[in-house]
C-alpha cells in the first residue's frame, strides 16, 4: 500500500544520489515514494545545499503534504539545517545514518591537513556547529560499529592518542564505523538511537538497516528484536 509521505534521501560527503539507490528501492518496495536529492558536497556549504533542497520542494512538492527525510553522514546534517531554516514544511519522521551530529574528528584532522578534501562542508556542519534540532522533529539515529572505511587510519591514530593520555577513554568511546565514532552520532534531541554491525558506507546497502529505516518512518521508533541483531544503547 502506498505510504502518505514522500521520503527525501540525502547522500553524504563525496557521494552522489545513486549511492542512495539501494535504500530507495527497498523503501519503494515498502510503498514509499522517494526522491534522491543530489547536491555539491564539497563546492557548496550546508546553507546553500539546504536552500536548494527547499527550492526543489517548492517546485515539485505541495506544502500540505508531509515529507520524511533520510540522510547519510553529511546528509543528516543537511536535514538538521533544513528543518531549522525552513519550518514551513510538514516534517513527518527523520532518520540519520552514520551522521556526526556532534562534529567529526575524522573531518577535523583532514580539515587541518588537507582542507580541500572536505571543502565547504566543514564549516557549520562537520565542525559540530550545525543548527540545533527543533523540538517538534521526530529523529531516529542509526550508527555503525564496523571499523571499515577510508577514515579508519585517521581514527585508529586518534584512538592511540586517546589511549596514551593520562585519562584514557571508556571502551565504547573508541568504537566507530570506519569514518564516524558512535559517540559522534548521538544527539540529545533524538527519540531513538541504535548501533548496528555495519560500516559507514556498508549501512547504505544493508537490508537490516533498510528495515529499521522503514520501521522508524512508519512508527517513529526502531524495532527492538533479536532477529535484526540490533544493539540497544
Amino acid at each position: 500500500m502506498q505510504q502518505t509521505n514522500r521520503v527525501i534521501l540525502i547522500h553524504g560527503l563525496h557521494h552522489a544520489p545513486f549511492i542512495m539507490r539501494p535504500l530507495a528501492k527497498r523503501l519503494q518496495a515498502a510503498g514509499f515514494d522517494t526522491h534522491q536529492y543530489g547536491y555539491r558536497s564539497m563546492r557548496d556549504g550546508i546553507k546553500t545545499n539546504s536552500a536548494r533542497l527547499n527550492s526543489w520542494l517548492e517546485k515539485h512538492h505541495h506544502l500540505d503534504q508531509p515529507i520524511d527525510l533520510v540522510g547519510h553522514s553529511l546528509g543528516g546534517l543537511i536535514i538538521r539545517d533544513f528543518v531549522n531554516q525552513y519550518p514551513k514544511w510538514q516534517i513527518g519522521h527523520c532518520v540519520t545514518l552514520g551522521t556526526p551530529h556532534l562534529g567529526s574528528v575524522c573531518a577535523d584532522y583532514i580539515w587541518r591537513l588537507i582542507p580541500a578534501v572536505v571543502g565547504h562542508s566543514y564549516v557549520d556542519a562537520l565542525d559540530g556547529t550545525v543548527a540545533p534540532l527543533p523540538k517538534h522533529i521526530t529523529l531516529g539515529v542509526i550508527a555503525g560499529n564496523r571499523p571499515y572505511g577510508m577514515g579508519q587510519l585517521v581514527l585508529h591514530h586518534h584512538n592511540r592518542k586517546l589511549l596514551k593520555a593520562d585519562l584514557p577513554p571508556l571502551k565504547q568511546q573508541l568504537v566507530h564505523d570506519g569514518t564516524v565514532y558512535v559517540e559522534e552520532t548521538k544527539v540529545e534531541a533524538a527519540v531513538d538511537h541504535i548501533v548496528m554491525p555495519v560500516s559507514h558506507t556498508g549501512m547504505l546497502v544493508n537490508k537490516k538497516v533498510a528495515n529499521q529505516v522503514i520501521y522508524f518512518l512508519q512508527y517513529g521508533k526502531f524495532k527492538r528484536s533479536s532477529p535484526l541483531n540490533v544493539n540497544r544503547d
